[in-house]
């Protein structure tokens, strides 16, 4: 592997690219729960709600944090990396990410902020104003990003002028099928990731009996409805997308010709390691559906027996349920990327010649710096979460405080 400076950018890049996802997948996943239980608390002057906002809130602020991190490290490596790509497409597949760094770096950053320093210090409705502009702008981050990824598989709206490809289309570049049914289908597996871990957190304490807030009951019937809906967009907007592999893309003789890309496809035809990891991953997303589609609707059968409550036979394994929508959207998302080989922008850009040329010691200086760090971003983020989830509604890096007078309830104030 060391003298294999493609083999380990390759590698490296799926590895901090799996990582960064589980932050991405998180972030999305919760803020559209967030933003429910805030608007009922707003509408109903509801202060129990408003600490389970404050709950899960805090868990969204410890993921995006490290999420924002983990991506600029990410871009960072991307850039290093695979020069050969920047140079020859950089004016199309770079546009949408700048556009996601301006989204996600600055406004979604700013609101969040808004929304962490407003508690109390603005109205009710402002403040979950804010947090709208949040959810709004992480899944245009998605979006953007997304896009960025759907032109690599299907290469639209350009022409190349000198050896460099120049965006001619936007409105063909934002409409591509592979953004858009890929858009569907990870905002579908989001969801999953934030029913599940909400589903996870609130089975822990209500096994525990720890519910003064009703905030668990809460939890775990959102996650039994999400449940029992999400998956299905996330299997019909998959299933759409098989239909783009194996086709060539409209742009397809531009840069190479017909016989060409057949030369090139042949003599490399991604042999066993390759194809190994290949159907590992597919093994492993059709294993996990598999799993996650018979657990909504045994959530959903449970819910009026009174079983999601009560039953801690039941509510055990959903401790440990998020592991499954993890390891679906990473067998996904390998087993898409894998099926474009031997191209990074299919029939015009092959993988070889889009790696930024390097001698094999910085290129395993490279793998071990960036595996490291995000290995250890990982295990922070999961400590801290696991942390605060444990520690309950009054214990979480947004739960309210304040000073305490003699005689007092140690009960926490609520307040909007």
């Amino acid at each position: 592997m060391p003298e294999d400076p493609l083999l380990l950018a390759r590698l490296q890049f799926a590895l901090t690219a799996a990582t960064h996802y589980m932050f991405v997948a998180l972030t999305l996943g919760l803020a559209p729960y967030i933003l429910t239980t805030q608007f009922l608390a707003a509408l109903r002057g509801d202060r129990s709600r408003m600490t389970a906002v404050r709950f899960w809130g805090g868990l969204y602020l410890v993921n995006y944090g490290m999420g924002v991190l983990s991506g600029l490290v990410m871009e960072f490596q991307l850039a290093l990396n695979w020069s050969g790509l920047h140079e020859t497409f950089g004016y199309t597949f770079a546009a949408p990410l700048a556009l996601e760094t301006m989204t996600a770096f600055f406004v979604e950053s700013t609101f969040l902020g808004l929304w962490i320093f407003g508690w109390d210090r603005m109205g009710r409705w402002a403040h979950l104003s804010c947090f709208a502009v949040v959810t709004v702008t992480a899944y245009a981050s998605a979006w953007w990003v997304l896009v960025s990824n759907g032109f690599l598989r299907n290469p639209v709206g350009f022409e190349v002028v000198d050896g460099v490809a120049q965006l001619t289309d936007p409105v063909a570049l934002m409409t591509n099928p592979a953004a858009t049914m890929a858009f569907g289908h990870v905002a579908g597996g989001a969801m999953t990731v934030g029913a599940l871990v909400v589903a996870a957190t609130s089975a822990y304490h209500l096994v525990r009996r720890d519910d003064p807030y009703g905030i668990f009951r809460r939890g775990i019937r959102y996650a039994a409805v999400v449940m029992g809906v999400a998956p299905v967009f996330v299997v019909v907007f998959g299933g759409v997308q098989f239909e783009l592999f194996g086709e060539a893309p409209p742009t397809s003789g531009l840069t190479h010709t017909a016989e060409e890309i057949a030369a090139i496809e042949a003599a490399s035809p991604g042999g066993p390691l390759l194809n190994g990891v290949n159907a590992t991953a597919d093994g492993l997303m059709m294993g996990m559906w598999a799993v996650m589609f018979l657990l909504g609707p045994l959530m959903l059968l449970a819910w009026p027996l009174g079983g999601l409550d009560r039953w801690r036979w039941f509510l055990a394994p959903l401790v440990v349920s998020p592991f499954a929508p993890y390891l679906a959207s990473i067998g996904g998302w390998v087993f898409r990327e894998t099926n474009r080989q031997p191209w990074t922008v299919v029939h015009h850009l092959t993988t070889a010649d889009a790696v930024t040329p390097m001698p094999p010691g910085a290129a395993v200086l490279s793998f071990g710096f960036f595996t490291a760090a995000f290995a250890v971003l990982a295990a922070v983020t999961y400590w801290l979460l696991v942390r605060y989830a444990r520690r309950g509604p009054d214990g979480g890096p947004l739960a309210e405080r304040r000073e305490e007078e003699p005689g007092e309830s140690a009960d926490p104030v609520h307040t909007f």
